[in-house]
């Protein structure tokens, strides 16, 4: 299961193997003060959560996303799953605006 963890001035998103090969991505870091907000939603899937198409990655719909979701305003990265509430972390800067990751 993919774990946000803090490591001195950065939010680090540490990925499982399994994670890292179906995301195409490795871990992901974002600056400590670049954090705007989290918020812990009940059902990740809903369309208010989610936005823009995912490229690249994997989906499942309702059971698996992991990977990129690209929107006209810039990208978010998911790990959700299924039946698991998940924390929305927004950023003012970094490669992507808002990480979305299942507890």
């Amino acid at each position: 299961m993919a774990k946000v963890e803090l490591d001195g001035d950065f939010y680090i998103l540490r990925l499982s193997r399994r994670e890292r090969f179906f995301a195409l991505h490795r871990e992901l870091r974002a600056p400590r003060a670049s954090l705007q907000s989290v918020v812990r939603v009940t059902d990740p899937w809903n369309l208010t959560t989610l936005r823009g198409l995912r490229a690249p990655g994997t989906c499942i719909p309702n059971v698996v996303l992991l990977g990129t979701m690209r929107f006209r305003g810039g990208k978010d990265f998911t790990a959700i799953y299924k039946r698991k509430p998940a924390n929305v972390y927004t950023f003012s800067s970094g490669e992507f605006k808002r990480w979305i990751v299942s507890e």
